[in-house]
């Protein structure tokens, strides 16, 4: 298998991607015991770092690991990782699993955890997915009741996407009791009336650091945008729907469910805001904004 990186860390050591081992002991191979952060990498400037680390650190907090690393640690581990003479824009992939131990569900005292990371460049959505929108489909959310824990189990997660994609649609929207939780990988927007609304944080979803930049940038220009639960019925009659994640940015949704929302072509909502994320991405380039 090729690799597009020359490096990866792994536990300390920086490796060619071929040259990297992990037992297969790992609590993150026997039990998906671990978690996971992605950070978008502009201008060869590290994006919301704060942020992600945060989360990473609520994350940790949640399956009772200590982060291995301080800030300025983790900052050192990725600007190392980072092409340098990359001009595309990159991310960075960092993993933590609880480490390795003879299996047992509880939890091993005195264990090292396993931590592995690498860069690499950043796939955008083709420019007709933002042209034109992408198809989504509606399902019931399978997943645990954790799910603002950026955990390395993914499995409901695939299977909700695979369930999409079989049906020739992008993503999976995914419904909890009548209620909009988030995407399998992203989390949801919906704008009706001339205001933007998104599900309220919880235990349910992931508090996406894209969706957050949204609500933000929303907020400082004045655009309407509450933090409520997304009814289904709230979710067919919207004027548009939107897609958010740190890959996929700020994606319209025109379909769902064989369905167009609104007039079934990007609406001028999407147009604003994303033109708005835009300034905001390049006055973090140009190191105006953090």
């Amino acid at each position: 298998m090729t690799h597009p990186m020359s490096q990866v860390y792994l536990n300390g050591q920086y490796l060619p991607p071929d040259q990297a081992r992990v037992s297969v002991f790992d609590r993150g191979f026997i039990f998906g015991d671990g978690i996971y952060e992605v950070i978008p990498v502009f201008g060869g400037r590290l994006f919301r770092l704060a942020h992600h680390l945060s989360r990473l650190d609520a994350s940790l907090a949640a399956i009772r690991l200590r982060n291995p690393h301080t800030a300025q640690e983790w900052n050192s581990i990725f600007t190392r990782l980072l092409e340098k003479d990359g001009k595309d824009d990159q991310s960075i992939y960092l993993q933590i699993t609880r480490g390795v131990a003879p299996r047992d569900h509880a939890f091993p005292p005195n264990i090292t955890p396993t931590v592995f990371a690498y860069a690499q460049p950043l796939k955008y959505s083709p420019p007709e997915q933002l042209a034109q929108g992408v198809a989504a489909v509606t399902t019931a959310d399978i997943r645990w009741a954790r799910c603002d824990i950026k955990a390395i189990a993914l499995l409901a997660n695939a299977l909700l996407r695979q369930q999409a994609i079989d049906q020739g649609a992008v993503e999976a929207i995914l419904v909890r009791d009548g209620v909009v939780t988030e995407g399998a990988a992203s989390n949801i927007f919906v704008v009706k009336n001339g205001r933007l609304i998104t599900a309220p944080k919880g235990s349910f979803i992931l508090p996406g650091i894209t969706r957050d930049l949204v609500v933000e940038i929303a907020r400082a220009h004045g655009i309407n945008c509450d933090e409520l639960p997304v009814k289904l019925e709230t979710l067919s009659s919207a004027d548009e729907v939107w897609l958010t994640s740190s890959t996929k940015e700020i994606l319209p949704i025109t379909r769902i469910d064989d369905k167009p929302v609104g007039n079934g072509k990007p609406g001028p909502m999407h147009t604003r805001m994303f033109a708005l994320y835009k300034d905001y991405k390049q006055a973090f380039i140009q190191g105006k904004a953090d």
